[in-house]
């Protein structure tokens, strides 16, 4: 059930909006994952570049620290092998599902023929 009363709406200041602002702006790095390191929506991160570009948001001095910008390149990294992984993960569990379906349907074909059947069938295809 929704609670009554007034949201709490996250307020930031200008400094941490410009920052977020020249994260979103290095080369190679994505402004979803600018938003999602920050905990934003990237919507709003792209409202924030449009007033920076206007002039309404401007902040004394938005330095970069570089350790930030090497650990949204990390993140991004950490990302794409997690997506690898998953994805080999996936492709295991139907090759397993695979290999067991083919071995339980020969062990079935076995059971209704019967060893004996097919030994026979053996033994007399040469004589």
């Amino acid at each position: 059930m929704a609670r009554s009363g007034p949201r709490k709406v996250a307020r930031y200041g200008d400094r941490f909006k410009a920052t977020a602002v020249k994260l979103s702006s290095l080369p190679g790095v994505l402004i979803q994952d600018v938003a999602a390191a920050l905990d934003i929506h990237p919507f709003m991160l792209s409202l924030w570049r449009k007033q920076v570009r206007e002039g309404v948001i401007v902040a004394k001095s938005a330095k970069l620290n570089v350790q930030t910008v090497a650990e949204l390149r990390r993140l991004r990294e950490l990302e794409r092998r997690y997506k690898v992984l998953r994805e080999e993960h996936e492709l295991l569990k139907k090759a397993i599902r695979f290999a067991s379906d083919r071995k339980r349907k020969s062990s079935n074909s076995l059971k209704q023929t019967g060893p004996n059947t097919r030994s026979r069938r053996c033994a007399g295809s040469t004589g």
